[in-house]
């Protein structure tokens, strides 16, 4: 039997160890090909009878027709299941950061949130990659008498974001984005976040009286991951013992992202902590990791329930295939 291997721009036979030289303009390899040029049998093995016979000849045939029917419906199921712009859109959550001030959140003119409470986290909401206009306004008030608006804000394709509506260090209200890491954790690790969106100064940031994170500023983020388990943790002045927030115990679940977020004004004694979850980072997800709003849909993964189901009708169609082609010990 001759084995031929193939990869774009590279040829390498099976006997030998070196491979062919690519040519300089060749782009890199993206696969490997594998080519039988002919089978022969073994020295003193007699031909193979089956090859001939005409009743396994037409059994395969029919067996393999069934099986590329099965397989064309399954993709096709498959196909129409997966959201056609589900690779551009991003999950966007909102979290409220400015105090004493229920706000409505329009986008794009369309309300979103109703009587949105300061402290609290919304969504997410899945947005396609584009331009949005985002407001906020008193409760019931029109977007024309916005108390806060971005008409340009930019939103990636195939991110989880969190938007935050919030105090700079001037006091005056803002909006930032952030992107949220949702990479895998490993085993037994969780994720925490901080993120500086308070009208105060630089912080330290300690867990169980030890700094972990130092000199934050608004409005930036920092963040480790940390053995799962229940955190003791407090926010001071940077350089400083004095507690500005805190303590609070938080519970860091393995395979999970707690993002907190510093909030309020250090001048007017409104300085507080907004939490946000993501969960579902220590296990391959089967769509993206979503936070814990709860918007989520299940088309993603009802088309993966539908290929499994073709690839155990596959396999049952392969084990009919094998039994039927295993020779009858009788008629030899």
């Amino acid at each position: 039997m001759h084995l031929e291997f193939r990869s774009p721009g590279r040829q390498i036979p099976a006997n030998s160890s070196t491979p062919a030289a690519a040519p300089a303009d060749s782009p890199p390899a993206t696969g490997c090909f594998f080519r039988v040029a002919s089978v022969r049998p073994l020295r003193g093995e007699p031909p193979d009878a089956r090859a001939t016979d005409p009743k396994e000849q037409s059994m395969p045939r029919s067996l393999r027709s069934l099986a590329l029917v099965v397989s064309a419906g399954v993709l096709a199921t498959f196909s129409a299941q997966v959201p056609a712009g589900a690779a551009t859109e991003s999950m966007v959550s909102v979290v409220h950061g400015i105090p004493g001030q229920p706000v409505d959140v329009y986008v794009n003119g369309k309300k979103t949130l109703d009587n949105f409470q300061p402290a609290s986290v919304a969504g997410p909401l899945s947005l396609a990659a584009g331009s949005y206009d985002v407001a906020l306004t008193k409760p019931g008030e029109p977007v024309s008498s916005a108390l806060l608006e971005n008409k340009t804000l930019a939103v990636p394709g195939g991110k989880n974001l969190s938007l935050v509506a919030h105090l700079d260090t001037a006091a005056k209200p803002a909006l930032t984005a952030f992107v949220n890491d949702t990479g895998r954790t490993a085993p037994g690790k969780a994720r925490v976040v901080v993120r500086h969106t308070a009208a105060a100064p630089a912080v330290d940031v300690r867990a169980a009286g030890k700094p972990v994170f130092t000199g934050l500023t608004n409005p930036n983020e920092v963040m480790a991951d940390l053995p799962a388990g229940v955190v003791n943790a407090d926010v001071t002045l940077a350089g400083t013992a004095t507690v500005v927030l805190g303590p609070k115990d938080l519970d860091l679940a393995a395979g999970t992202a707690t993002i907190v977020y510093a909030i309020g004004s250090a001048d007017a004694k409104t300085l507080a902590l907004a939490a946000q979850t993501i969960k579902n980072l220590g296990s391959a997800p089967s769509s993206m990791p979503t936070g814990s709003g709860g918007l989520a849909t299940d088309e993603v993964a009802g088309g993966w329930s539908l290929l499994a189901a073709g690839g155990v009708l596959l396999a049952l169609l392969g084990t009919a295939l094998l039994v039927r082609r295993r020779p009858d010990p009788t008629s030899r």
